[in-house]
């Protein structure tokens, strides 16, 4: 997995899968929502996302009141965002 960000956006590049994925794209969103309160992840070819980071992302939405935008490119992870009723509370869109 790759990531790279600017500003208030992050791209992730890659399968993410491991706990190392998890930990580099909680630092890179915790760098971001220091000074933005609105952030846009954008997940290019990913099948699915780790439990931590739905998690981790519910917990920035819910209780700190950021706004994500997810913008998805494969269609399995966006139908797994759906049957877990997460695409509106990430604001998941497909690219």
């Amino acid at each position: 997995m790759e990531i790279e960000s600017t500003q208030n956006n992050i791209t992730i590049n890659g399968n993410i899968k491991t706990v190392s994925d998890f930990q580099n794209i909680r630092l890179c969103v915790d760098n971001i929502v220091s000074n933005h309160k609105q952030i846009t992840i954008t997940i290019t070819d990913s099948v699915s996302i780790t439990s931590s980071i739905i998690g981790y992302l519910n917990k920035l939405v819910l209780k700190d009141n950021i706004d994500i935008q997810l913008l998805i490119g494969n269609e399995k992870l966006m139908i797994l965002l759906d049957d877990l009723n997460l695409k509106s509370i990430f604001n998941a869109q497909r690219i």
